[in-house]
């Protein structure tokens, strides 16, 4: 007598992002070994990122270097200017070209022989802070087409400190780590970020409030009304920030700090940030008595801090996007940017991971919530189903599941996908067995779609929530096994996809020994 098919149904496949924690056997099927250049949208969908494309012509000034700093002004008249930096130059985005910003000051230039500034910006005026150079200005009322040194700024007063890492909030400029320091915050006037020994601005000497032993600042942040010092080793919590003559110590956390100033990202209800153990989040309300600490990267800590230490901090970029509601964190010797979607957390607070193979070296959300990212020559905008001109792949793998009974084989008969979008597209089934990497496979091209809008749509808003172009694809597939592991594999050649629902449909095997 033949025996009946038995299914089972993965629901909006690697929903809880990648576990490569935990051991595959006993993980719950929402979760993936690989989620390669995916997404996790809104509708819980696993569906190919988005790529990029240029935002500026070519730069023969830029030439083929990295645009490794970005940042944007918004003037008191609301005129918007990108700024950036790349190959020891400052440039400005505007008509879809880069224009170098040429030095307005007096006297000889700086000489700039790095990129890796922090861009912040105080009533109309961007400021960029490096280590040991020079504080730069871009004032547009002076110029639009030239910086200078802060020092040249009318009404300076006192020393700019030569520092690594800066912000702006509660209405100045607050900045530290030099070569010489890296134990002291300094501000700035209030509204005056050339102003830095009269009126209320100040300095702090941590030498003595660090509770934890001697550390070192990496970087500085805003949230609420606290002002957050991030050391190497722990951190530093100051209420009352808006008045720093009566700001006061409020909470302090030791074992935990930061190692990349730009790691550090506010969205708006926390912080987070990368830490010596991975990806934290840091959330914080003025009824707590403490501040909590969450681990965010917890389902691939050991990989993530594994990349981390062989990449040197400065090259270390993160980005959040409240409107795709990511934070992307870049570790380019890794080649990986990790994808973080801060909608939903899973139970135990980590959040849904995806990896992307789009290494961007700088980046930048604008006031109209466009993503631009720091690529080799360009300034590239996150848009589109292309990486430029080139197609890429995403990937989707399961964990390794039991199929049927503990002490008996499955022998796989089909495997069914209701994907959504796609236009023509070849699919890839991958399986293998017993945990196993000989996978086989079966190709299926998806039905072309004429009339399909996904080529323009965006995750999030416009067409692609309201189309109903579902295509329910079957393979018919064979071999045997206790424990089977399936893959899916696709070329993004300009449409959207994403995948909704796998069906694996096996029959009852010989019983095992």
């Amino acid at each position: 007598m033949s025996q009946p098919l038995t299914s089972l149904s993965i629901t909006a496949p690697g929903f809880f992002g990648i576990n490569r924690q935990d051991a595959s056997i006993d993980l719950p099927i929402g979760f993936a070994q690989l989620a390669d250049n995916c997404v996790i949208d809104r509708y819980g969908r696993l569906g190919a990122r988005h790529g990029w494309t240029k935002a500026n012509t070519t730069s023969a000034e830029l030439s083929t270097a990295n645009v490794t700093a970005m940042g944007e002004l918004i003037t008191s008249t609301g005129v918007s200017y990108i700024l950036c930096a790349g190959n020891n130059k400052l440039f400005k985005l505007a008509s879809g070209a880069l224009t170098e910003l040429t030095y307005g000051g007096g006297g000889a230039a700086p000489t700039i022989t790095a990129s890796n500034w922090q861009i912040v910006t105080l009533n109309g005026i961007a400021y960029f802070f490096q280590s040991a150079y020079d504080t730069l200005i871009f004032d547009p009322t002076v110029s639009a087409t030239s910086y200078r040194r802060v020092t040249e700024k009318a009404g300076y007063v006192a020393t700019i400190p030569l520092a690594n890492t800066a912000i702006s909030a509660f209405g100045r400029i607050w900045c530290a780590d030099t070569t010489t320091d890296k134990k002291t915050i300094a501000w700035s006037d209030l509204s005056s970020g050339h102003i830095w020994s009269t009126g209320t601005a100040g300095t702090l000497d941590l030498t003595t409030v660090w509770v934890y032993g001697a550390d070192e600042i990496v970087t500085i942040a805003a949230h609420n009304n606290f002002l957050i010092i991030f050391g190497r080793r722990q951190i530093l919590v100051y209420s009352g920030a808006s008045n720093p003559a009566t700001m006061a110590l409020s909470d302090t956390i030791s074992g935990i700090g930061c190692v990349a100033r730009d790691s550090v990202q506010n969205t708006g209800t926390d912080l987070i940030f990368l830490s010596q153990t991975g990806v934290r989040s840091l959330m914080r309300t003025i009824q707590e008595k403490s501040a909590p600490l969450r681990d965010i990267s917890k389902n691939i800590r050991d990989h993530l801090v594994s990349d981390v230490v062989g990449e040197t901090a400065a090259n270390i970029k993160s980005i959040y996007s409240d409107i795709n509601a990511f934070y992307l964190l870049t570790i380019p010797t890794s080649t990986e940017t990790y994808c973080f979607d801060t909608r939903h957390p899973l139970e135990d607070g980590s959040y849904r991971v995806t990896v992307w193979d789009l290494v961007p070296k700088s980046f930048c959300v604008t006031r109209d919530k466009k993503l631009y990212m720091g690529k080799a020559g360009y300034i590239g905008e996150y848009t589109g189903y292309l990486d430029d001109t080139s197609s890429y792949f995403i990937k989707w793998y399961s964990t390794h599941m039991k199929l049927g009974e503990p002490n008996r084989e499955s022998i796989l008969k089909k495997i069914g996908l209701v994907a959504v979008g796609g236009n023509g597209q070849t699919i890839t089934f991958k399986y293998a067995y017993n945990y196993l990497t000989n996978y086989q496979q079966e190709n299926l091209v998806m039905p072309v779609n004429a009339s399909s809008h996904y080529a323009v749509a965006h995750y999030n808003i416009g067409h692609y929530a309201m189309q109903t172009d579902l295509n329910n694809l079957n393979v018919n597939i064979g071999g045997s096994g206790k424990i089977v592991q399936i893959g899916l594999e696709a070329e993004i050649n300009g449409i959207a996809l994403s995948f909704q629902k796998v069906d694996i449909y096996a029959k009852v095997g010989k019983l095992m020994p």
